[in-house]
C-alpha cells in the first residue's frame, strides 16, 4: 500500500476533567490499540476543553488531513457536555432532538418521568447524523461523514468502537518485531541510525528500560513490508553482535 493509499486517524479527547489531570485518559490508547489492528495509521491525538470554538477548531482541521477522525467525551446530560453542538457547528448543520435517539433512550427508561429534560439532551443529534448503537446505556453516539462521536466513559466508549470498527475501511497491518539489544541506547544510537537511514521502509525505534541497576534497551521495528522488515532486522542484529 502506498502512501497516498494508507488509511489514517486522528483522536479528539475531549474535556476539561482530562486537561486537568483529574480524569485519567485511556480512550486514546484503547483506540489507538484498535486501529493498528485494522491496518489503520493513527496519526494525530489532541486534548480540547469543554469549548466550542476548541472543538471546532480542532475537529475541522483534522477531518481534512486523515481519513477518519474520532471524538470521545461531552456527549452526557449535563451543562458542559456541548460536543453534539460543536460537531455540528464544524460542519455548519442545525441540531435537534432525534426521534431514533429518543427510542433508544426510551428502551433504559420506559418510564416517561425519568427520561427528563437533562436526559434527553444525549438524543440531541446534528442533522444528516448517523446513530452509532451503544449497549451499555443506550445514549447513542454518531457519525457524521468522517467523523465519529464517541462518549468519554470508557466501557461505554469501548462499546461504540466494537460498532464502528466494522464499518473501517482497513489497511495493510503494521508487522512490529522487538529485539533486545542488551546494550545502553547511547552505545548504539549512531550504528543505529545507520541501520534506519539502509532500511527506510522501516521504522524503527530504541526504548530504554532499566533492569535492577543496569540500563538495557529494547528496539522495536516496524513496517508493512515482511521482506524489507526481515532484511532491516537481520541488519541489526549483525550491528548489534559487531558492538559486543
Amino acid at each position: 500500500m502506498s502512501k497516498a493509499e494508507s488509511v489514517t486517524a486522528a483522536v479528539v479527547v475531549i474535556g476539561d476533567e482530562i486537561l486537568s489531570g483529574r480524569t485519567k485518559d485511556t480512550n486514546s490508547g484503547h483506540i489507538a490499540e484498535t486501529l493498528t489492528g485494522l491496518g489503520i495509521d493513527l496519526k494525530e491525538v489532541r486534548v480540547v476543553a469543554d469549548d466550542q470554538a476548541a472543538i471546532v477548531e480542532a475537529v475541522n482541521a483534522l477531518r481534512a488531513r486523515v481519513t477518519y477522525v474520532f471524538t470521545c467525551g461531552g456527549i452526557g446530560p449535563t451543562h458542559d457536555d456541548i460536543t453534539a453542538d460543536a460537531v455540528a457547528a464544524a460542519f455548519g448543520v442545525g441540531i435537534d432532538h432525534d426521534p431514533r435517539a429518543i427510542a433508544m433512550l426510551q428502551e433504559r427508561f420506559p418510564n416517561p418521568a425519568d427520561l427528563n429534560e437533562g436526559r434527553l439532551r444525549m438524543a440531541r443529534i446534528p442533522v444528516g447524523a448517523d446513530l452509532i448503537a451503544n449497549s451499555v446505556s443506550k445514549a447513542p453516539g454518531f457519525r457524521l461523514d468522517n467523523v465519529f462521536v464517541m462518549a468519554g466513559v470508557p466501557s461505554i466508549m469501548k462499546a461504540m468502537l466494537s460498532v464502528v470498527a466494522p464499518q473501517l475501511r482497513s489497511g495493510v497491518k503494521l508487522e512490529s518485531e522487538t529485539v533486545r539489544a542488551d546494550a545502553k541506547e547511547g552505545d548504539i544510537a549512531i550504528p543505529l541510525a545507520a541501520v534506519q537511514k539502509a532500511h527506510p521502509q522501516v521504522a524503527i525505534g530504541s526504548y530504554p528500560f532499566v533492569e535492577g541497576d543496569r540500563f538495557n534497551t529494547n528496539i522495536v521495528l516496524r513496517s508493512r513490508n515482511v521482506e524489507a522488515l526481515a532484511a532491516a532486522r537481520a541488519a541489526l542484529e549483525a550491528m548489534l553482535s559487531e558492538l559486543r
